[in-house]
């Protein structure tokens, strides 16, 4: 370790996207660091408040393309905080909604190393909140799921077929290889009208987003191209959004002059 410096590292969420959806805390860690340790979702743009000096390290995971598996990462942690002192683990999102930020926290606290955490606005909420979707929404929807749509064993995760038995607002964060899946399950329980949208790189520049219902949202991802990274956002809140509320009301007209 250099200079003596007490090791130390600062878990920083990144926000889900938008540059300035980062808090002064997370800027601050950055400005400070002498390591970060950056994932691939992260902004770029959020690199810029780190000093010339200081070690960027990339160890963005995307599927079927890991620069470094989460074994290797840990011990880039460490080794770097032994090493520089100062380190930040820059991650999408909020570090402990499906960024492994816990199991990270536990092998570094092994090493008798400072820790701290810095919470990231989460995708989940921010993404739907941007196109004016409310999660929650008096007399329509009194909760909401955050699921992940692939376990570590590559499965889709058992908690969506209990989620579409419910009419909380569901939101599927890496869900878009089991779109299929979770069409037929929510199909199963007599839910093929519920307003569904996939926004996919929310709240950036490259935001694309498909909307409909459970049994058109397939096509329209086809028809839209989407893919990952993207959100599933399943409820009756999504057609609550005045930003969406057009597309809603098209359908309507539309479906109306068949019956007619």
């Amino acid at each position: 370790m250099k200079n003596n410096i007490k090791p130390k590292v600062t878990l920083v969420g990144a926000g889900p996207g938008d540059p300035e959806l980062i808090t002064i805390k997370g800027i601050k860690a950055l400005k400070n660091a002498s390591v970060v340790l950056y994932d691939a979702l992260i902004n770029r743009e959020l690199l810029t408040y780190v000093s010339p000096e200081t070690k960027l390290v990339f160890v963005g995971k995307r599927k079927g393309m890991h620069s470094f598996t989460q074994d290797q990462i840990n011990e880039l942690i460490v080794k770097n905080a032994f090493e520089f002192g100062n380190v930040v683990r820059l991650k999408g999102g909020d570090p402990f909604i499906f960024g492994r930020g816990s199991e990270e926290i536990d092998y570094i606290e092994s090493f008798g190393i400072e820790t701290e955490v810095v919470s990231g606005i989460s995708s989940s909420m921010a993404v739907p909140a941007s196109l004016g979707i409310p999660l929650t929404h008096r007399g329509i929807s009194e909760s909401f799921w955050v699921i992940t749509g692939t376990t570590s064993e590559r499965k889709l995760s058992k908690d969506v077929c209990l989620a579409a038995q419910s009419t909380a607002t569901i939101v599927i964060l890496m869900g878009m290889s089991k779109l299929k899946e979770i069409v037929e399950i929510f199909t199963k329980f007599g839910k093929t009208d519920v307003p569904t949208a996939i926004i996919q790189n929310g709240t950036t520049a490259n935001e694309k987003m498909g909307v409909g219902t459970i049994n058109t949202i397939v096509t329209i991802a086809e028809q839209n191209n989407l893919s990952s990274p993207a959100i599933i956002v399943i409820g009756e809140v999504v057609k609550e959004s005045a930003k969406l509320r057009a597309y809603f009301e098209a359908v309507k007209v539309e479906s109306s002059s068949y019956r007619n």
